[in-house]
């Protein structure tokens, strides 16, 4: 895409802006004013404010894109394209979308140009005949008033004159209106001429677009096969999972029926293992009793343990907070040795993350290595123990069997040795044995006293058993599981006679009795047979009784007895029998019981009637059992077999109760949800667990959590697994009338329709077979219901149904049956019953074939129907036809549409989508239904339509081709080749010489080609001929015009120029006055002014832009090609290095986080390897960087990395440019200089640039380079900056560097010299930048070579520095402080300038330049020391050599708009009342911004006294050594008086004496204990002498001071040259107290202050 079209569409003036895309991607407008006229009138704008495209918003008809490129982003089996097809984002086809729109409004904004210049055209022309006309009757009415005149007949003349005049107004009218007229029409000429310059300007953008949409259709086709393919691959997959299901549920078959012959063979091992169980069950009711007393007992003991459990729970809670607070100190403790470790790992140069993490490591291998030991010790004593229980059980047995006689090939082994002999083989398997064998002991010492005396016995047996090989694999006797006992169904049972009652039958424990011998005989098998075999008492009631007789005969060889033992636990309450004892029967004798049930609890019962026989035990089994529904049908599977399509076939099911309960039915094709049964766990549990459970409350709640987790999967395995069961309702029913008579319901507990898989329902009413009137109803006991299904085939096939009799008893499971059908076809058919033509065009004829087949034994006759509406646009040939037996007939169908089809299909045919679909029957001799086919078809026209009905390309230079573009529409559904042909020869059309294919429904872009070779008027028509010799006319028109104004290149080609350097050309626009007649151009004789309107954002300027040129002259005009790369293109390298750089970053990153992942342990990786996957692929998933273009910043860094990579990796790019040149009809009116001149569309001259662009050969590399430009941003006047830059020779060549010369008095200079520099390599260039003034400096250096020269410029600014202090200057005082302590003063510098000021803090104590010695005014200090106001600068000194105000900083920088703290101390180290000196903030411009004269005193006490006249000279060193200082006064002891003087001079004036006052100060440092006061003393004597103290004592608070006014007035009598003096003490009290000796001398002065 060339500039034109990346550039921003910008009208000042004109309002005429489009933004294309929402990259930034905008089309380029034409500024037509001159930057002078800028400001000038804005009616001849255009007005194109309507066609401004919205913000880069997303359109609202594209969601559908949105949609596609969803669905291709998540194919991932489908993202490769074919060909050059790329993959397209959804940007790039959005704006493809939004260029399309802009570019039709373009067209409709030219075609309204257009429209209104043929309009003004046409009014013009109707103008100028009437001018003729008007100009024709004048003619003639001057003939007729001459003709008049020269007849003399003044009144005709008269008449002609006024009808003269009138014409002559209207003429005058009319050629204003006229002249009005052209006016517009010139400028919609240039209105046109202008919009046509813009369309030309898009024409490469346009090609882009129409190449865009195709790679779109292309991609959307691509994406359908695409899919297309998806779904025939999802279709396979699913029949492939329906054979697998199918093939499962054939599995799940042959489970259910293994499962139950299983359930069988578990009952009948029951049955045979609930009579082992008897004798349990006798031994518990035993224990019961005892149990029951030690329950008692043990709930005293219980009691006292709950009390003691509360008590230990809340110890327990105290000592978990304990450990709480001791696990976190341990844990904060653990955190800071680590941090120590890992400091001083980190001080050793170790990498400390490494060390703790291996130590980590190690810590947890340790830990595993233990906890593999306990478990393989806890395996070893279960192991132990299992075999320990084994002995225990089999020595039990052993006490009713004898033992088997040892083999001979073993020893019996003493206890002690056997335990070592098992402990060593227990060793071979497991190492560690010494808590098995502690274990082991414990165990053999922890038994009861009753198995002690079997251990010996056990534990021989169990060694020799141990000496087995696979002792510990197999078991030692056989359960009842490993026998194939099956017990007979009919068991007999042989009685012996006994007297007993009922009323003193004893429940008795069941004995197994070995065989009895009578008479010499063994008596084996049953005794006693009883009728009937089973008491039943069945559909039972509640509340009635029930009696029952049994007749039980005596059927063994010998005369027997019959003793009535009882009956089982649960029959106790509900059966009463009655037997009276026979006494001894002989063989075949009988005897009767009478048996009376009377329930009181609906539920099945079990048990039996013990007897005792001669022979041994005996029972007869009683089971009882409720009411239920026991259903069932008669067929399962109905099979309707095959029929033919149309008939109705109805068969009949039969719905059986057998049960005694009445239920409710319903029959319907919903598949039913299973029911979850609740499991009953257990509930026996023993004291020890209780008491466990008691103590360990934690782990009860924990095993029952996972029992509701185990019991949570259960059901949801049940759930599916029902599923499955239900649609094998046979197995369901026979297992469930088992279950009835074996044991009683269990209670069902119905599961949420949440908790379940939604099932969906079945639609039988949509099926070819349905249900009859009987859906659902009552169903009676022991009643039948008939059930009526019936199929009627619409359609051949095979067809099934599941239809499901579901109940409202809830122990009734669903009956599931299996309905199949299937439906044959006609015996005449159409092989093809839908007949697709296709796609068809209008008035073309197509042809298909119907062929019809037999499979009857008989021939047909066949007669075809056509719709009437449709007999203009088929037939079939031949309408009628015999259709022979076992064969096929075929007819001819011919399809011609009309343009009237749409009227004559009527509702067969859709004129929106142009779809023809019309049914058509067969009539068959012999046959009811006839038979149908479709005929479908789509049908479209077969036209190319134009854009627009006309081109006009308006005026045209001879010198230039004018290029218009029209919209070529195929309308058909089907592509059309097409060409024009016949082309003048002034014409030419593109792509391809005009001649192309049009795929359905595409639109394409014809370029028109025109180039005048005249100057005159053409009209012409171009024929566009389609691939079925259809003509379609396009008419042209355009008016050939010569230019006034020529250039003397209209072609310019610029050498290849590097990116950075500029080339120029020098072109001549010369003034023609020689134009050749034209009818529609008149030529020119005054100034034209000329504007040449160059791109924007283009490397192209031209000089001089706009200008004025007079007849005969010319204007040099200056053309300048600078090549440089876009700000677009550099962001989004930008961002390619960015991702580049952050892609290596998270590789490097996830190098090392799978580095770590492979030192971890095993079992943490199995542990997180899932998330750790997941989170890899989420990273890898993730996009890298999404950052917009906006966000890198143009100068940037990144921005100039970016400029630098583009520049090393760049081609040779080539562009050209056409640019217009506007010229005027003139210069603007006189009233109005500032009015926008008119232009002519007649006079525009257009210039064509070839621009070629190279790489550079030398590159800034530096980072201060910002977009060419070394900027020093603000400096402050004086000082100065230096910076440097570096080039870098990118080329294969050697290269020589030059400069060019800077301003000898200007800011700037280059300071080092110039080189040549090799391939690869770099020079650096040192610029300092120095200004004087304040204000902006900019100059250019430019840095050549032989093949390009690179500026850069140079940019900087001097300001003058604004700061300001805290501190005006003058005094700074720092009072009074404590010897040996300081005192700081914080100066505030702001600096309000926008750059960094530095400055210094200079003390003129310790300045160098200072004056040696005591030459500072010493005669001076001498002569009048006695004046307080005359001060050293520098006084007194500490006497440790250091000086007594410091200054921090002593040096710095103020940022901008920032501010900075100078501290000054004040720290004397002895007492003095003369510390000064004097500090000078300097800024760098050796300007000064304060001085301050810093003053400090310094006491030895709290207190002090300040005023008074001074005793001694400021200047310390000047003292003589026996002169006793001020200083050293205040040194002394308290008992010394420190001595101040005071003089105190009254005025005398007028004969008036003013009295004289002076002040003294009492001031204190800080608060003491004792506090602060002063007192003076003996002040009666100085009120005596005139003397007046106020205060004459008080406090002084701690930080401040008091004044004490001091007043002499003198008395009568007082001389006037006489001086007082008076000596009065001044007690200081404080931390010490301190006497000051005040002399006041007090005399009257006559001088005037």
């Amino acid at each position: 895409m060339d500039k034109s079209s990346e550039g921003n569409v910008e009208e000042t003036d004109n309002g005429c802006e489009w933004e294309m895309a929402s990259d930034t991607c905008e089309l380029t407008g034409n500024q037509l004013s001159s930057d002078e006229d800028t400001d000038g009138n804005e009616e001849d704008d255009f007005k194109m404010d309507d066609f401004k495209d919205e913000e880069a918003d997303e359109l609202p008809d594209l969601e559908w894109l949105k949609e596609l490129y969803e669905e291709n982003d998540s194919d991932d089996d489908l993202a490769s394209e074919q060909g050059d097809v790329k993959q397209r984002t959804f940007l790039e086809t959005a704006r493809m979308f939004k260029l399309r729109r802009n570019l039709h409004q373009l067209d409709n904004f030219q075609r309204q140009k257009e429209c209104a210049l043929l309009q003004a055209r046409e009014d013009l022309s109707l103008l100028r005949q009437s001018i003729e006309s008007l100009l024709e009757q004048r003619d003639v009415l001057e003939r007729e008033i001459e003709h008049q005149e020269a007849a003399k007949n003044s009144v005709a003349v008269i008449r002609l004159r006024a009808q003269h005049k009138t014409l002559c107004y209207k003429l005058q009218r009319e050629e204003e209106i006229e002249a009005q007229t052209n006016n517009e029409l010139r400028q919609q000429d240039l209105e046109l001429s202008e919009i046509e310059l813009e369309v030309g300007k898009f024409s490469v953008l346009r090609k882009e677009v129409q190449e865009e949409e195709r790679v779109f259709k292309v991609h959307k086709a691509q994406n359908a096969v695409k899919r297309l393919q998806q779904e025939m691959n999802n279709s396979h997959t699913l029949q492939l999972k329906i054979q697998h299901l199918k093939k499962k549920n054939a599995d799940m078959e042959k489970t259910v029926t293994l499962s139950q012959k299983e359930n069988e063979d578990v009952q009948e091992n029951c049955k045979v293992g609930a009579k082992y169980l008897r004798k349990t069950v006798l031994r518990m009711q035993q224990q019961e009793a005892e149990r029951e007393q030690k329950k008692r007992e043990s709930m005293q003991k219980r009691i006292q343990a709950v009390k003691l459990l509360k008590s230990n729970i809340e110890a327990t809670q105290e000592n978990l907070r304990v450990r709480q607070s001791r696990a976190k100190a341990n844990a904060l403790k653990k955190e800071r040795q680590e941090k120590r470790l890992k400091e001083t790992l980190q001080a050793q140069g170790i990498n400390s993350t490494r060390h703790i993490y291996q130590q980590k490591q190690d810590e947890e291998m340790k830990r595993k290595q233990e906890e593999f030991k306990e478990r393989q010790t806890t395996r070893k004593i279960e192991i132990v123990d299992k075999l320990l229980e084994e002995q225990l059980v089999k020595s039990r047995k052993a006490q009713k069997a004898p033992l088997p006689k040892t083999k001979t090939g073993y020893k019996i082994l003493s206890p002690a040795k056997i335990r070592e002999k098992l402990l060593r083989y227990l060793d071979s398997v497991h190492p560690s044995g010494t808590e098995r064998e502690t274990k082991l002991r414990n165990l053999s010492a922890s038994g009861s006293s009753s198995d002690s005396d079997y251990q010996e016995d056990i534990i021989q047996k169990e060694m020799q058993h141990l000496s087995l090989p696979d002792s510990l694999e197999e078991p030692e006797f056989c359960g009842l599981w490993d026998q194939n006992f099956k017990p007979p169904l009919n068991e007999k049972a042989r009685l012996t006679p006994t007297d007993v009652k009922q009323e003193h039958a004893v429940i008795c424990p069941k004995v197994t009795t070995t065989p009895k011998k009578v008479g010499g005989k063994q008596i084996k098998g049953p005794s006693f047979t009883s009728k009937p075999e089973v008491i039943l008492f069945k559909d039972f009631e509640v509340g009635e009784t029930y009696k029952k007789k049994v007749v039980l005969t005596n059927i063994s060889y010998i005369t027997n007895h019959c003793k009535f033992l009882g009956i089982s636990a649960q029959l106790q309450d509900f059966i009463m029998i009655n037997f009276q004892p026979p006494g001894p029967l002989s063989t075949g004798m009988s005897c009767e019981m009478h048996i009376t049930f009377h329930p009181s609890i609906n539920e099945d019962l079990e048990g039996e009637v013990d007897f005792a026989s001669a022979a041994g035990r005996f029972s007869v089994p009683v089971r009882c059992t409720i009411k239920r529904c026991d259903l069932e049908v008669d067929n399962q599977f109905i099979d309707f077999g095959s029929h033919v399509v149309g008939q109705i076939i109805s068969r009949t099911i039969t719905l059986t109760n057998k049960g005694a309960l009445a239920t409710r039915f319903s029959l319907d094709t919903t598949k039913p949800v299973p029911e979850i049964h609740q499991v009953q766990m257990p509930s026996h549990r023993s004291a020890d667990t209780q008491q466990a459970g008691q103590t360990d409350t934690s782990t009860v709640s924990t095993t029952c959590a996972d029992l509701s987790q185990t019991s949570a999967s259960m059901i949801t395995r049940e759930v599916h697994s029902m599923e499955h069961v239900l649609t094998r309702s046979t197995v369901t029913q026979q297992s469930q009338r088992e279950s009835r008579v074996s044991s009683p319901a269990p209670r069902a507990a119905p599961v949420s329709s949440s908790m379940l898989p939604q099932i969906p329902e079945g639609l039988s009413d949509a099926c070819d077979i349905r249900i009859g009137n009987v859906r659902e109803g009552d169903i009676g006991p022991f009643e039948s219901v008939k059930l009526e299904l019936i199929f009627s085939p619409t359609v051949p096939g095979e067809v099934k149904l599941d239809l499901y009799i579901k109940f409202s008893d809830p122990t009734s499971f669903p009956i599931a049956i299996l309905v199949k059908g299937e439906g044959a076809g006609l015996p005449v058919w159409v092989v093809e019953p839908n007949i697709d033509m296709k796609i068809c065009m209008f008035d073309h004829l197509y042809q298909e074939v119907v062929t019809l087949q037999s499979s009857t034994s008989t021939a047909l006759k066949l007669t075809f129907d056509l719709w009437p509406e449709m007999r203009k646009h088929m037939e079939i040939i031949p309408r009628t036809g015999f259709l022979q037996a076992q064969s096929s007939f075929t007819a001819h169908l011919k399809f011609v549409p009309r343009n009237t089809l749409p009227q004559d299909a009527g509702k067969y045919f859709d004129s929106a989508t142009g779809v023809l679909e019309v049914p058509m029957t067969v009539q068959v001799a012999g046959q009811v239904q006839p038979v149908i086919y479709t005929v479908q078809a789509i049908v479209t026209s077969s036209d190319l339509k134009f854009g627009q009905s006309e081109v006009d390309f308006g005026y045209c230079s001879i010198y230039q081709s004018f290029k218009s573009s029209v919209r070529l529409t195929n309308m058909s559904l089907l592509p059309q080749e097409f060409g024009f042909v016949g082309l003048p020869e002034f014409v030419d059309v593109q792509p391809n010489d005009g001649f192309g294919t049009l795929l359905p429904q595409e639109t394409l872009e014809i370029d028109i080609i025109f180039s005048a070779s005249k100057a005159k008027e053409y009209r012409f028509h171009l024929s566009c001929k389609s691939g079925i010799n259809r003509v379609f006319p396009l008419a042209c028109r355009a008016m050939g015009v010569c230019p006034t104004l020529a250039l003397s290149h209209s072609l310019v080609q610029f050498g290849p120029t590097a990116v950075g350097d500029q080339s120029t050309a020098l072109l001549y626009l010369t003034y023609n006055q020689t134009v050749p007649n034209q009818s529609k151009q008149r030529p020119s004789t005054g100034a034209l002014l000329f504007s040449f309107t160059p791109p924007r954002d283009s490397s192209i300027s031209i000089t001089p832009a706009a200008g004025r040129l007079l007849p005969g002259k010319r204007c040099l005009v200056l053309v300048t090609f600078n090549p440089k790369l876009e700000d677009r293109n550099i962001k989004e390298e930008a961002l390619r290095l960015l991702r580049a750089k952050q892609t290596k970053a998270d590789i490097k990153q996830l190098l090392e986080e799978e580095a770590k992942r492979e030192v971890e342990p095993s079992k943490g990786n199995k542990l997180s390897k899932s998330s750790k996957l997941s989170k890899v692929s989420a990273k890898t998933a993730s996009p890298i960087y999404t950052s917009p273009t906006d966000s890198i910043d143009a100068g940037g860094q990144r921005f100039e990395e970016a400029r630098a990579s583009l520049l090393h990796s760049f081609t040779s790019r080539y562009s050209e440019y056409t640019i217009p040149c506007f010229v005027s009809d003139g210069d603007p009116p006189e009233e109005d200089r500032q009015a926008q001149p008119t232009w002519s569309p007649l006079n525009t001259v257009y210039l064509k640039l070839q621009c070629p662009a190279v790489q550079p050969p030398l590159v800034v590399v530096s980072s201060n380079i910002r977009n060419y430009a070394l900027d020093f941003q603000q400096v402050a006047v004086g000082e100065r900056v230096t910076k440097r830059f570096s080039v870098k020779n990118i080329s294969a060549e050697s290269l020589e560097l030059k400069s060019s010369l800077l301003d000898i008095y200007g800011p700037f200079l280059l300071l080092n010299a110039l080189r040549g520099i090799g391939p690869g390599e770099q020079h650096t260039l040192v610029l300092a930048f120095c200004p004087t003034l304040e204000k902006k400096y900019c100059e250019t250096l430019e840095v050549r070579c032989q093949k390009m020269t690179l500026a850069v410029t140079l940019r900087g600014e001097g300001i003058v520095p604004a700061i300001t202090s805290s501190h005006p200057g003058g005094l700074l005082d720092f009072d009074y402080v404590l010897e040996k302590e300081s005192t700081s003063h914080v100066l505030k510098l702001q600096n309000s300038s926008a750059v960094a000021v530095g400055f210094k803090a200079m003390l003129y104590s310790l300045s160098p330049s200072k004056t040696q010695g005591a030459d500072e005014g010493v005669a001076l200090l001498l002569g009048g020391y006695t004046d307080s106001k005359i001060q050293p600068v520098v006084g007194t000194q500490n006497h440790n050599g250091l000086s007594v105000f410091s200054v921090l900083p002593v040096e710095g920088s103020i940022a901008a708009r920032q501010s900075q703290d100078v501290v000054v101390t004040f720290h004397p180290d002895h007492p003095s009342v003369n510390y000064s000196d004097q500090l000078t903030i300097e800024l760098v411009n050796k300007r000064k911004l304060c001085v301050l004269d810093l003053k400090g005193a310094a006491s030895s006490h709290n207190m002090y006294l300040c005023g008074g006249d001074p005793l001694t000279v400021p200047v310390e060193s000047l003292l003589p050594p026996l002169i006793t200082s001020q200083t050293q006064l205040e040194g002394q002891s308290s008992d010394t008086e420190i001595p101040v003087l005071v003089t105190l001079r009254a005025s005398y004036s007028m004969g008036t004496i003013r009295p004289a006052v002076r002040e003294l100060e009492v001031g204190c440092i800080r608060a003491t204990k004792k506090g602060s006061e002063f007192n003076w003393d003996n002040m009666a004597s100085l009120q005596q002498k005139g003397f007046d103290v106020d205060p004459s004592k008080g406090n002084v608070e701690a930080g401040t001071r008091r004044t004490i006014k001091l007043t002499w007035t003198p008395q009568s009598g007082h001389k006037p040259n006489e001086v007082v003096k008076m000596c009065v003490p001044l007690a200081l009290k404080g931390d010490e107290t301190s006497v000051y000796s005040v002399t006041l001398l007090a005399l009257v002065s006559t001088h005037l202050d």
